[in-house]
């Protein structure tokens, strides 16, 4: 029993050794005991009366019955024993990890006190420095509301002057009216008189040639005299009354002119009383344009103020949310830090008398796990060089650098038959692939293999280096490929309005325009340009036109004709692509939202919203660095290509079959350069197709080339996603040079041309 002690001492845990769950110690053991003892239970009332059995023997005297009567005592008391000496080794066991778990829960309620301080002042300040804005939003919007009735006071006002304006407008304009018909009778009872006054002037003309046709017949009628000068008198007093009717005319007509010229004064008086009532009149329409004006100004104002109220008191309920939900969190924690402290008062009894045995143990754990994370350290350090090695040794070989990413399963997937595997060996772990395919495995090892549940920003920390180069002074090429909806545009563009999920050319771009402020405290100065384009059947778009107008002639029939050109250097040009100046990732921002627009998408039965061309985003940057005279020219190509797609799977009529012909017959030339330059051939197709021959610098030339092999895990697409796979293992094969840095010393102030 002595040996059997002292070796239990050094026995592992029973639970460790069998990989069992570990033993509370309320709990009823497991009453397993061992590998000898089977499944035998023993219980309490089972190894009491086992203590307190008294031998039965039908001979007191014979040694021979009493030996084996001690024999089956001792056999039965074994597995007891091993059973309570495992069962003690749980216990400790059990009481070691509630020391842990107190620990742990001690040093996690003083950081959680500690944070929650943190965060009460922190919400203390954020609700004073609230209610401030409160109040003083309170008072603005008060302010403003005086302020908007003595407006719409003012614009009362105004109205009824208007109105009173508009009414004597009115009178006046009837005034006018009356004088002008007034005016028109004067002169039509004008004409009358003067008719009158000439039939009077030929009457006198007819009497007077009358009279001096008498006096000449005087005397030839003398002896009719007496006759003739009672008819005389009798003409004379005609004529007296003749005579006074003309002076009564003439009377009358000095009247009516008179009568003319008045009204004629009073007319022009009116005149320019009805010219400056109108310019009274314009003079209030333009001050109640200009208040109409200033009232929709305040009004806009005020909308927005009370939606900023609005935000605040939306912000306020939050935080008073988020302090009951974390109040309740600190609840749950305390009542869990009392039950701990429970269990730890219940096994504070048996921890005293075992604690000098599992110190040894403990220092053994903390040896291993020492030794463990060294070994992890030096393993961490040995990949980080491998990568390092890897990646000079690609530089140096000139090979083109592949990325495989496997996108997760969507809801309308098969997610029962399982076609992707990832090796867990050290050589393949996070690098290697395989595509099980009609009861074969087909194995695939690429410089970085992304598992589904990879976030963009663990993807993108891969090529950050590789994006510093183009600020460097490198032509850095990145392109997409992969069958349609497998999450070519996803890894390129990302999901719009979900930071968490941005994709490699906003990330890009983010880290570009911070070390570019980084670097100009270095005495660096960059500028940077932007283009965009997308080929679409063949034809190059340009994404970024000067206006609305020319982009929708270019998706027309009549659209711009834009050449590819390559220098001398490796430089390409693309002649009438517009290319903007940006100063920021905000304004690049913009740009690609705008150029996202612009791009051709359509609908296919494998994918909901498919890129229907190949999009080119190209940032060119220029630097000096005044204080050394040196020059640099990068580059910086990000590509997300068409998704190949199989017509009777995408079920593509009228134009998405041209498109999905075109597509794949630019892809086909790809494959086509790709063999060329694996077999390094004399002749490289690139002029085959539009894409090639703009990615020649990337394909053919100085630059640093890194694809991305986009894969689809549906049992449905595992042709396709078998294709891409072997198309990338011959893209990583290629070796196309080695990248050249593009300086220069400082000659004028002329600038480069970019490539």
């Amino acid at each position: 029993m002595v040996s059997t002690a002292n070796n239990w001492r050094f026995r592992p845990a029973y639970a460790m050794v069998n990989g069992g769950p570990d033993l509370a110690p309320n709990s009823a053991p497991a009453s397993n005991a061992g590998s000898e003892c089977g499944d035998v239970e023993f219980t309490r009332e089972y190894v009491e009366a086992l203590l307190n059995e008294r031998p039965k023997r039908k001979d007191r005297f014979s040694l021979k019955e009493k030996c084996d009567c001690l024999t089956d005592y001792i056999r039965r008391l074994k597995p007891v024993i091993r059973w309570f000496q495992e069962l003690e080794v749980n216990y400790l066991l059990e009481h070691e990890k509630l020391q842990n778990s107190l620990e742990v829960s001690e040093l996690k309620r003083s950081e959680m006190d500690l944070l929650l301080r943190n965060k009460e002042e922190e919400l203390n300040s954020i609700i004073a420095e609230l209610r401030k804005n409160y109040a003083a939003l309170q008072e603005k919007f008060t302010k403003e509301g005086l302020d908007k009735m003595a407006a719409m006071d003012s614009l009362t006002r105004e109205r009824d002057a208007r109105l009173e304006i508009e009414r004597s407008k009115y009178s006046l304009s009837d005034e006018l009216e009356r004088v002008q018909r007034d005016l028109t009778s004067a002169k039509q009872q004008n004409a009358s008189l003067s008719d009158m006054y000439k039939r009077q002037q030929e009457y006198i003309a007819n009497l007077q040639q009358y009279n001096s046709k008498l006096q000449t017949d005087l005397s030839a009628v003398e002896e009719d005299r007496k006759r003739v000068e009672t008819e005389k008198a009798s003409m004379v007093e005609n004529l007296g009354m003749y005579r006074g009717q003309l002076q009564v005319s003439r009377q009358c007509q000095d009247d009516a002119i008179k009568q003319r010229d008045a009204l004629t004064d009073e007319v022009a008086s009116l005149k320019l009383e009805l010219k400056q009532a109108r310019d009274d009149c314009d003079r209030h329409q333009l001050q109640v344009q200009s208040l109409s004006a200033e009232f929709a100004e305040y009004k806009e104002s005020t909308e927005k103020t009370c939606y900023e109220w609005g935000n605040l008191k939306s912000k306020n309920a939050e935080l008073e949310a988020r302090c009951l939900s974390q109040s309740d969190s600190i609840k749950e924690l305390q009542d869990q830090l009392v039950s701990a402290e429970k269990k730890l008062q219940l096994s504070d009894l048996s921890t005293m008398e075992r604690k000098t045995e599992y110190e040894g143990q403990k220092n053994l754990i903390s040896e291993l796990r020492t030794r463990l994370a060294d070994a992890e350290f030096k393993l961490i350090e040995g990949e980080m060089l491998r990568k390092k090695l890897h990646n000079e040794n690609l530089e140096l070989k000139g090979n083109i650098r592949v990325f495989c990413r496997v996108r997760p399963f969507l809801a309308e997937d098969d997610t029962e038959v399982k076609i992707i595997y990832y090796p867990t060996s050290m050589d393949a772990l996070g690098r290697g692939i395989e595509l099980a395919q009609n009861g074969q495995k087909h194995s695939f090892k690429f410089d970085r293999v992304f598992i589904p549940d990879v976030s963009q920003e663990d993807v993108f920390e891969d090529i950050s280096q590789l994006v510093q180069s183009a600020l460097d002074g490198y032509k850095v090429c990145i392109f997409a490929y992969g069958q349609t909806g497998s999450g070519k545009t996803y890894t390129m563009m990302g999901k719009p309005g979900d930071p968490e999920q941005k994709g490699l050319i906003p990330r890009t771009l983010e880290q570009i325009f911070k070390t570019r402020q980084f670097a100009q405290q270095q005495g660096w100065k960059y500028e940077m340009q932007v283009s965009m384009l997308e080929i679409y059947n063949e034809t190059i778009r340009d994404l970024l036109p000067s206006n609305r107008s020319s982009l929708e002639r270019e998706n027309g029939s009549a659209g711009k004709q834009y050449t590819i050109k390559h220098d001398a250097s490796g430089n390409t040009h693309v002649s009438d692509l517009t290319v903007v100046d940006v100063r920021s990732a905000k304004e690049v921002s913009f740009l690609l939202e705008r150029a996202a627009h612009s791009r051709s998408v359509g609908k296919t039965q494998m994918n909901e919203q498919s890129s229907r061309s190949h999009f080119v985003f190209t940032l060119r940057i220029y630097g000096v660095n005044e204080s050394t005279e040196q020059q640099v020219q990068g580059v910086l190509n990000l590509i997300d290509l068409a998704g190949s797609e199989r017509l009777s799977k995408s079920g593509s009529t009228g134009d998405r079959l041209k498109e999905t012909q075109a597509i794949n017959k630019s892809l086909s030339s790809l494959s086509d350069v790709i063999f060329a330059l694996a077999r390094k051939e004399d002749h490289v197709p690139f002029r085959n197709s539009k894409l090639t021959y703009l990615l020649q610098p990337c394909l053919g030339g100085d630059s640093k080339t890194l694809m991305f092999v986009n894969i689809a895990p549906d049992p449905s697409s595992a042709g396709e996603s078998l294709c891409s796979l072997r198309f990338a293992a011959r893209v990583n094969a290629c070796e196309i040079g080695v990248p050249r840095r593009q300086t220069y010393t400082k000659l004028s102030d002329s600038r480069l041309s970019y490539g």
